[in-house]
């Protein structure tokens, strides 16, 4: 998948469905993505439980979208972040959206916006629906977000089944030799898995998890006379 840090995203919260606990690890982990042009938050601001948010949304320069419930058992503020994304989606103005939600009201949207050429990243606790989940070109889960602490266990334990991923994405790569780039097996990881990412193991580097597999091979090649390397792995 490609990105770049020029790309311009928009940043789109249902605040409903978000903590606004992790939002300055959120917006860093945007950043690596590209530049967030637009944040805005969207809730019922009228009521109680949004009153953590009003720190943060000044502090981080987040613009809050007000929207009444207006019936009880309807989700309002979906319908209004819905609405925006398809606003900005035709200024042309964007290179990808970032949906911050558990919910899978927002699946067809990530869909929709990928139609047409645009990255759409995903933010989410574990709960997320899987069809939201893979609707988006990467999915990132909200606890891999938060200093590491004693629930780096429980992390891994909920994360998705790694080796036949890592079986699947590195025959994917492999030239006729049987070695794969490392970076060519991310992008086939993120192909096969929109949630994938090191950090839902304990590694903070795709590197650092390849090296602690036994059914794996990696070696480094210079490729320059500066001493820059290329990483290869294949199976055992």
């Amino acid at each position: 998948m490609a990105n770049s840090s020029n790309d311009n995203l928009a940043v789109l919260i249902d605040a409903d469905n978000a903590q606004a606990a992790i939002i300055h690890e959120l917006l860093a982990e945007v950043s690596r993505y590209g530049t967030a042009s637009v944040k805005r938050a969207y809730g019922d601001w009228t009521t109680p439980g949004l009153k953590k948010w009003k720190e943060v949304l000044h502090e981080m320069a987040i613009q809050p979208i007000q929207q009444f419930s207006y019936t009880t058992g309807k989700n309002s503020t979906d319908s209004a972040l819905i609405i925006d994304a398809m606003d900005l989606l035709h200024t042309g103005r964007l290179n990808g959206v970032c949906l911050v939600s558990s919910d899978s009201d927002f699946t067809r949207l990530a869909t929709r916006i990928r139609e047409s050429g645009l990255v759409v990243y995903g933010f989410g606790e574990r709960k997320t629906p899987k069809p939201f989940v893979a609707a988006c070109d990467k999915f990132i889960y909200s606890d891999i977000l938060k200093p590491a602490k004693t629930g780096e266990a429980q992390t891994k334990a909920q994360a998705e089944p790694l080796k036949p991923m890592l079986i699947d994405a590195v025959n994917a790569a492999a030239q006729d030799d049987g070695w794969a780039n490392l970076g060519t097996v991310g992008s086939a990881l993120q192909k096969i898995s929109p949630s994938f990412d090191p950090r839902n193991y304990g590694f903070q580097k795709l590197g650092e998890l390849v090296r602690k597999q036994n059914y794996l091979s990696l070696k480094e090649v210079q490729i320059s006379a500066a001493g820059a390397v290329q990483i290869l792995v294949r199976l055992k």
